[in-house]
């Protein structure tokens, strides 16, 4: 193929550089095609993103990296799913938990869509997400999804890592598998005529050419944004949030390790905890213009309590919204620089995956020309756009009175068709089902997360009729079901200690 690139330019490391690095280098290898990697490690990554959805998996499969190799080294936990208290004052619905859906799952789950859908239409039945699934009782347990009985069977979970030790590994990987890196700064961007880059000059007077560039350089979107002059669209009326500021603390030898992401609600935003194999992470994501960073931290070690005394914190702040061309010219931008929304329910990396593995198959099926340049970003944009439309769902339903933050959250008149059609549709009397198949062609969240999120938050009719027997007895031999299938699992702090000790020898 004539168009093959000789040099294809990385600007950023962290970990949507090396990802990058490793999966074009993976696919590419035999095809004469050199990777250089960019970074100046002196101004460093923002590294503080710890979470994944179950796509990760083959992401890591894709590149010939196994768990057992890559976890030890980012001291790395499982996640079954993640919980929400306080989301919702509604009695019995205080707290719910996200699970990731298995094939485990299949003789339970149709207990828990007919129980909601019994509810929905005003009977007293038990509709609560967190009885009717197994990640659900394996983070109960403090299990790992790694069963003890079945070795080949394989569940959808994710996990918890500490970003920066990651992009270091994954740099490691790269470089021995043949990955050029440079260590050094941008300090000017060189275009063609054509709208192209041509060239990055460098701190030390090195100028690296390239045929293709792939921009990872951050929040500042150095090639996609400054240089071809893509613009974020604003999706702040969307979703408010737009500060963090994390908090490492250490963990409790007296707890068990967790297997779940914690979402806390708080007086503006959330906070966030992450059980590493040697701490937690710790955050509060709010909103800039309903409290202050200061206020933000006080109330942040207030809720983590003399743990946090002594602990650093960094104060994180971007714009919510993303950019319209991903693929722009040469250049495609992967990570930060395409835009942001928020952390909750961890769903930035899931867009690095897809964004990175979706340009590699365009780009090849179009024989390394631009051929599918639009197709590309109007489907990058399709999930960006429909996981902001879960994201504010989180907020649209929530139930709580004590601050103007929620009140605002819950009244926003601003969202997608399809999403205002999704949420009304659970409350109307016809079925769901159709109003999902109605609308999901605009939403990246699949069925399940829809009537998790939906019946954990108890976005219900009120109770007018008498519940099923059956209903009862279905709820019952759901959740016993659960119990006995997650029992079959490993011991989380057990297996990740045996993990560790495995890397050691």
């Amino acid at each position: 193929m004539k168009n093959i690139p000789k040099q294809i330019v990385i600007l950023g490391g962290g970990t949507a550089g090396w990802m990058t690095a490793n999966l074009m280098h993976k696919r590419w290898q035999g095809l004469g095609v050199e990777i250089t990697l960019i970074e100046s490690t002196v101004e460093g990554t923002v590294g503080v993103g710890e979470g994944t959805t179950p796509f990760i998996q083959s992401f890591f499969d894709s590149i010939d990296v196994s768990e057992s190799e890559w976890m030890p080294e980012a001291n790395a936990t499982y996640k079954c799913g993640i919980s929400f208290p306080n989301w919702s004052t509604k009695t019995g619905y205080d707290n719910y938990f996200h699970p990731f859906y298995s094939h485990v799952d299949t003789a339970q789950v149709e207990h828990f869509f007919n129980n909601a859908n019994f509810r929905r239409e005003g009977m007293d039945t038990h509709a609560h997400p967190d009885d009717y699934f197994v990640t659900s009782a394996l983070a109960r347990q403090c299990r790992a999804p790694i069963s003890q009985v079945s070795k080949g069977q394989r569940l959808d979970y994710g996990y918890h890592f500490d970003a920066e030790l990651l992009g270091r590994y994954l740099k490691r990987i790269g470089t021995g598998r043949g990955v050029k890196h440079v260590d050094d700064k941008v300090v000017e961007v060189v275009g063609d005529n054509k709208g192209n880059i041509d060239r990055l000059i460098l701190a030390g007077g090195e100028h690296v050419y390239g045929d293709f560039f792939v921009d990872c350089s951050g929040f500042k979107g150095l090639l996609i944004q400054q240089t071809l002059g893509e613009q974020l669209k604003d999706y702040s009326h969307y979703l408010f949030n737009n500060r963090a500021v994390a908090i490492q603390t250490p963990l409790s030898q007296q707890d068990s390790l967790s297997s779940e992401t914690v979402s806390q609600a708080l007086s503006a935003g959330w906070a966030w905890k992450i059980p590493l194999a040697n701490r937690f992470g710790n955050g509060y994501v709010y909103s800039g213009e309903h409290i202050t960073a200061e206020q933000a931290e006080t109330e942040l070690r207030a809720h983590l309590g003399d743990a946090s005394k002594d602990a650093k914190a960094l104060h994180l702040q971007w714009k919510v919204g993303r950019v319209s061309n991903h693929w722009k010219g040469n250049c495609v931008a992967i990570g930060l620089s395409q835009g942001f929304l928020e952390p909750l329910e961890a769903p930035m990396l899931n867009v690095i995956q897809q964004t990175l593995e979706q340009f590699v198959k365009y780009f090849e099926t179009g024989e390394f020309t631009n051929q599918y340049q639009t197709i590309f970003n109007e489907e990058v944009n399709h999930l960006i756009d429909g996981t902001r439309d879960y994201l504010q769902a989180h907020y649209l339903l929530n139930s709580r009175v004590d601050s103007p933050y929620w009140r605002e959250c819950r009244d926003n008149p601003v969202m997608s068709t399809s999403l205002k059609n999704i949420i009304n549709g659970w409350i109307s009397t016809g079925s769901f089902d159709a109003v999902l198949r109605d609308n999901l062609h605009n939403q990246a969240y699949f069925k399940t997360s829809w009537y998790c999120i939906l019946a954990g938050m108890g976005h219900f009719n009120p109770v007018s009729k008498r519940g099923s027997r059956i209903a009862a007895r279905n709820h019952q031999k759901a959740k016993q079901a659960c119990e006995v299938e997650a029992s079959r699992y490993v011991d989380h702090q057990q297996h990740i200690d045996s993990q560790k000790a495995a890397s050691n020898d």
